[in-house]
């Protein structure tokens, strides 16, 4: 005799506690519509760069085809560690400070879980990236929310990191250039919020996935690279955005030796090893991938500008943003909410972009829209929003 299991009892209760990923829910109807324009899903259009692809052809011809070493090759950690060294003057030992995950999701997972007891708090400024918030209630830990202000083109400020703190606080967990706002914050801004993480006692996890994709001339600034601020930092990074490597999955963390030792333990036992293709083709992006990433940044940059022009010229309020592939314009003049609007945009206009409340509650109001498409699908997909815009006001 058969017997139906109640699951509901079962399951874990952190896990049934967490949404599924707000991203998904209008690509899987975008999915079955025809010709829909999609701005949603953060992943460059761009294919692999060729010698970054043929180098992995080469392992597998030459039989690659092997565990690594826990914490990734040592060439490509030291090709990590040199590429900090180079471009922002902050020195790791490859040997001790680094460990190659698979993807950037992955390492900050290993670190909630390395960092966390249960109920340490963990102040995440949000519109944030889907991850933040699961990854710490998955490790035990309470994800609190530092909204950050439209008005201050979503930077955060100590101010507003202090009116959440409280004894419980253990991590302040950042990620600028910012998914979903397109926001950046300047070394000045930094400085800042280093010097509230130091007089607070926090570890800082600084999450810099699009910290190559950068517009009109405000460098990047790895937040390790502040004064006094290497030990403190667990620097999250990979190869995914910058080089076109999203299926690659390939990310690597940067920190001090006892935190890297013991995200490397549990490593072990969950992951083993990130996969050694993708860690050749990771070497080979660092070596010779530059002059290939600056030209995809390049016309990431060129659609940005389109992308802003056209929702300006439309009347819907927005920042020019100065990071990542994504803009966030505000929706509320439309009298839709974000859900709303996607869901209706979708239908009437065959155009996909992802609520701003996916983000956290205070994106509410907003959709996120990615310009990681063609140039010719940006402007038609500007067009079909104009025209929802003009002629389906609540």
């Amino acid at each position: 005799m058969k017997t139906t299991i109640d699951f509901s009892t079962r399951l874990s209760p952190a896990v049934q506690s967490i949404a599924p990923s707000g991203i998904r829910k209008f690509f899987d109807i975008a999915a079955k519509m025809e010709d829909v324009i999609s701005l949603g899903v953060g992943e460059p259009d761009f294919v692999t760069p060729w010698p970054i692809r043929e180098s992995c052809v080469y392992g597998l011809e030459q039989g690659y085809t092997s565990y690594t070493a826990n914490r990734g090759t040592l060439e490509l950690r030291e090709e990590i560690c040199k590429h900090y060294a180079e471009q922002y003057d902050t020195h790791y030992n490859a040997e001790t400070d680094v460990l190659v995950t698979v993807g950037v999701s992955k390492a900050l997972d290993l670190a909630m879980r390395a960092l966390l007891s249960p109920g340490d708090e963990v102040l995440i400024p949000e519109p944030c990236y889907v991850s933040y918030q699961a990854c710490t209630i998955l490790a035990g830990g309470v994800p609190v929310a530092v909204p950050a202000k439209l008005e201050n083109e979503f930077r955060i400020t100590p101010a507003e990191l202090e009116a959440h703190l409280t004894p419980r606080t253990r991590v302040l967990l950042i990620g600028y250039p910012n998914n979903p706002t397109g926001a950046i914050m300047t070394r000045k801004d930094l400085l800042a919020v280093a010097e509230f993480a130091k007089q607070h006692d926090l570890i800082v996890i600084s999450d810099e996935i699009y910290g190559d994709l950068t517009y009109g001339g405000e460098p990047h600034v790895a937040f390790s690279s502040l004064p006094g601020m290497q030990e403190r930092t667990l620097l999250l990074n990979g190869f995914s955005k910058a080089y076109a490597m999203t299926g690659w999955r390939i990310g690597y963390a940067l920190g001090a030796p006892a935190l890297i030792a013991a995200m490397t333990k549990i490593h072990q036992y969950t992951m083993l090893c990130a996969p050694i293709t993708a860690q050749m083709a990771a070497v080979e992006a660092l070596r010779h991938g530059e002059k290939y990433m600056k030209k995809m940044v390049a016309e990431y940059d060129r659609r940005r500008r389109l992308i802003y022009e056209g929702f300006t010229k439309m009347g819907l309020t927005c920042f020019e943003p100065k990071g990542a592939f994504y803009i966030f314009p505000d929706i509320t003049s439309t009298g839709y909410t974000d859900e709303e609007f996607a869901e209706t945009l979708l239908e009437s206009e065959h155009v996909a972009l992802v609520p701003g409340s996916a983000f956290g509650a205070c994106g509410a109001g907003h959709v996120r829209c990615s310009y990681a498409t063609s140039i010719d699908k940006i402007a038609e997909a500007l067009t079909r929003i104009e025209h929802f815009v003009k002629n389906h006001k609540k």
